[in-house]
């Protein structure tokens, strides 16, 4: 917990004095960790993993379930479904482009993409298995993985929790959506974004919204902001915005209530509902809301019309995703 607290207030406190200096192209690749380099091998076990239903306690929910790649990398719903129809109390962020946030989930408590992966899988909420060991022993009796598992780390025992959160880890860090209007505008093709599109790039730049949602990835590199940020009993009460503590749901510490990781913008016009219980249904809306709960403004029709012509700009290009034969378990089932 301790490390958590530290690894929080560091990023929160560099956050708080970042302000985009520049716009930004999105990368075409990511980074990996010197522990987990990028492998075709990898990939395509970690593809596997990632849609793979027996994962979970009742083999009906997957990564995939909550992280839909053949949609926006998420649902669509306010609040996931997992395991025995059980739903918490999050919205589910969005896998694509997940590689370039310095934290993972809403509360950041996840350093890595690693890390990440492990806890869905153990969450009764979500997956629902007891332990880790119970996945590996699960994936052991599939002769596949097995093999799979060999190319990807080599030996012949190669199933562990720790390989395979990795190769879970190295196939989301190949989903990464490129070449978007705003990207080949910043590149220099300044056809890309129309008229309007460019006044609300502007507008954002002038309010001051890129100073959080700042860099490549529009997600301020790690960086935390208090949500809201200006009381609105209106607002809080029709949208529950308070009910979820965010950060101190982990911490414990009173002044990280209602502090937040800064969500990417990439892709978010497929994203909806907004806001972490997704509680908005609409981006215009969303626009709104944050106008005034983190900016204390009243943004006219018009400004909310370009920011958000704007932000249907940084929807970028999906890479073809060719879904896995997983391996059998020939005459036998787990259930």
């Amino acid at each position: 917990m301790f490390k958590i607290r530290l690894l929080i207030t560091a990023l929160a406190l560099a956050g708080s004095i970042s302000v985009a200096s520049a716009w930004e192209a999105l990368p075409t690749q990511a980074p990996a960790p010197a522990d987990n380099e990028t492998t075709p091998a990898k990939v395509a076990l970690g593809q596997m993993l990632y849609h793979d239903p027996r994962l979970s306690s009742t083999g009906t929910v997957s990564c995939a379930s909550c992280h839909n790649t053949m949609l926006g990398g998420e649902d669509n719903r306010a609040n996931s479904m997992g395991v025995n129809g059980q739903t918490g109390g999050r919205s589910a962020p969005t896998v694509w482009n997940s590689a370039f946030n310095a934290v993972q989930f809403w509360d950041g408590r996840a350093a890595s993409l690693e890390a990440q992966a492990a806890g869905p899988v153990t969450n009764p909420i979500e997956m629902g298995m007891k332990s880790w060991d119970d996945v590996v022993a699960r994936l052991k009796e599939i002769e596949g993985y097995k093999t799979a598992f060999a190319e990807a780390f080599g030996g012949q025992d190669a199933i562990s929790q720790d390989h395979a959160t990795k190769a879970i880890a190295a196939y989301e860090r190949t989903l990464i959506t490129p070449n978007s209007p705003y990207d080949r505008y910043v590149k220099g093709d300044k056809s890309a974004l129309t008229e309007q599109q460019v006044r609300g790039m502007n507008t954002m730049q002038s309010l001051g919204c890129v100073s959080c949602h700042s860099g490549p990835a529009f997600n301020g590199a790690g960086m935390f902001q208090r949500f809201p940020m200006f009381d609105n009993a209106y607002l809080a009460a029709q949208y529950h915005f308070k009910k979820d503590l965010g950060v101190a749901e982990v911490t414990k510490k009173e002044e990280d209530k209602h502090l937040w990781k800064v969500p990417t913008l990439r892709n978010i016009a497929l994203t909806a509902p907004y806001f972490h219980n997704g509680a908005v249904k609409t981006l215009e809306t969303a626009v709104r809301v944050m106008g005034k709960t983190q900016l204390n403004k009243d943004l006219s029709d018009a400004e909310i019309s370009d920011i958000v012509a704007f932000l249907n700009g940084l929807t970028g290009e999906f890479p073809k995703q060719t879904m896995p034969t997983l391996p059998g378990t020939p005459g036998k089932t787990f259930y």
